[in-house]
């Protein structure tokens, strides 16, 4: 493992533990099996929705874009603020904001499959 997604133990030790596994070059970046972030070209991402991306936007971050057939593509994933790096108190404000998010993109996720007009297997 990258010595990169070592440190982000480190980083995130107060919010919780944290997992990594390899994906498309990159690494997510799991909390109680979620995947809340992402970890590609060097750079870190958070989970972003509705409700936590004003705060992502007002910090200037960016979003995780990647080209596939000639067309960007952007992720619901934006880059972390660099604070987190160095102060631990923001990594878990961050840290918990994307993880929210990751959840309640997990809840609509499992309330559309149970939709009542589905059929059960």
């Amino acid at each position: 493992m990258s010595d990169a997604i070592e440190y982000l133990h480190e980083v995130f030790e107060s919010f919780g533990p944290i997992t990594a596994r390899r994906m498309f070059g990159g690494y997510g970046i799991y909390h109680e099996g979620l995947m809340f972030g992402l970890y590609a070209a060097g750079r870190l991402y958070l989970k972003t929705d509705a409700q936590n991306l004003p705060q992502f936007i007002a910090e200037r971050c960016e979003p995780f874009t990647f080209v596939q057939r000639g067309k960007p593509v952007k992720l619901s994933y934006w880059s972390a603020p660099d604070v987190i790096m160095d102060e631990r108190e923001q990594a878990v404000f961050w840290a918990r904001s994307a993880f929210d998010a990751a959840l309640r993109a997990q809840l609509a996720k499992n309330k559309s499959t149970k939709a009542p007009w589905r059929k059960a297997n």
